[in-house]
């Protein structure tokens, strides 16, 4: 591409920040330049990431596309912003790439989905560990059987998130926000990479793949969403896939997903691209991969019609994840005897919640069948594929 495209970040604090310094990257590299930036208090100078210039900052989204004159947008704001800011961007012919969740019900999310299809602009959704090249690697070791034939998949998350991680923006930590879906839990934000992953691994990422959802959904910490939660999804292909979060735990380690075949098994730490590779009559294998930045990509499905690795159409599974879970009865509080406070992080754990995550991802099991007396237990509900 011979002209870098001019891109504006709406949202540039917090997680933005991540997209600031990605952005500088690729322009560097020639392929983007930062012409805006979106905040409702403008940026100063120091923080902005050096090499990025002044670019142009309004709190008006819209008019900053306009005055810009934006090819891509960058939206990492508040989940129930998504849906509105993303329709801004397309009604005027601007390419996104939308964070994740793309939206806090699939009313918003098919609303978003079909006006960018209307617009014709691209829009790739922010799951970067879909940008991984384990995932066709995976793909691969599955569909020349080196596990067998797979039996179902697991996630799971151990995370720690102190009490001050709930108090960073109004909407953080909420199902619901002056009567607006925000839907802000463990298995729907800062660990959704691990349902959208397994999901993606299992080939059941369209709304349709998905037939049935179990929840358990719990609280630690004193706010409205989960904090530890696991679901069972029932794909259309009749497999399971279990995932179990926590931002509770006693030792944080790294989220994966795990494929279970009749033969052995795959481990695919996602946000470190690493795969272990266990199968009968073979010692362990390990492998590292590389990744395809989900902007870069979009840049070079603008100049050579390189297929998008995360379009709507490719989170339609999640969203109905998204969906079961915000329709759920409120998550459960677990009662103060099991949770402990931790003074010097400042953060709420739950003893041996580490033990059950892990072994949810092992069994496919939920927490109230793996024994946890603290676990609700919830009947499977039938999807709606629409």
């Amino acid at each position: 591409m011979s002209t870098p495209l001019p891109i504006v970040l709406a949202g540039a604090r917090g997680h933005g920040h991540w997209h600031l310094d990605n952005i500088r990257r690729l322009q560097d590299q020639g392929l983007v330049r930062l012409a805006g930036i979106c905040e409702l208090t403008p940026l100063a100078p120091e923080e902005i990431p050096d090499g990025l210039g002044a670019p142009a900052q309004s709190a008006d989204f819209g008019a900053l596309l306009d005055a810009t004159g934006a090819r891509i947008a960058v939206i990492c704001t508040p989940i129930p912003t998504h849906t509105g800011l993303a329709l801004t961007a397309a009604e005027r012919g601007v390419h996104l790439l939308l964070e994740k969740p793309p939206a806090p019900s699939y009313a918003e999310y098919r609303r978003m989905a079909d006006g960018v299809a209307r617009a014709g602009v691209a829009c790739q959704i922010g799951f970067q560990s879909l940008g991984s090249h384990a995932l066709p690697a995976i793909r691969a070791m599955v569909a020349d059987g080196v596990i067998g034939e797979v039996t179902g998949l697991g996630g799971a998350g151990a995370w720690a998130r102190a009490e001050a991680y709930f108090r960073r923006a109004p909407w953080a930590g909420k199902r619901r926000l002056n009567g607006v879906d925000v839907v802000d839990g463990v298995l729907t934000n800062p660990l959704a990479h691990a349902v959208a992953t397994a999901l993606a691994l299992d080939g059941s990422t369209g709304a349709g793949d998905v037939t049935g959802i179990e929840t358990e959904l719990l609280r630690a910490n004193a706010i409205e969403s989960d904090d530890t939660s696991c679901v069972r999804i029932t794909t259309a292909a009749g497999r399971r896939i279990v995932v179990a979060a926590t931002l509770c735990a006693e030792r944080p380690d790294e989220p994966y997903v795990l494929v279970h075949g009749s033969h052995g098994r795959i481990t695919f730490w996602y946000k470190q691209d690493r795969v272990l590779l266990q199968r009968a009559g073979h010692g362990p294998e390990e492998f590292e991969y590389g990744r395809t930045d989900l902007l870069a990509n979009l840049v070079d499905h603008l100049a050579t019609g390189a297929g998008l690795l995360v379009p709507p159409q490719a989170t339609g599974a999640f969203m109905k994840v998204v969906e079961e879970i915000r329709l759920a009865p409120d998550p459960v509080p677990l009662p103060q005897r099991v949770w402990r406070l931790l003074p010097e992080e400042g953060r709420r754990v739950v003893p041996g919640v580490d033990g059950l995550v892990a072994a949810a991802a092992d069994t496919l099991a939920l927490y109230a069948e793996l024994g946890a007396p603290w676990a609700p237990v919830t009947p499977p509900r039938e999807v709606s594929t629409r």
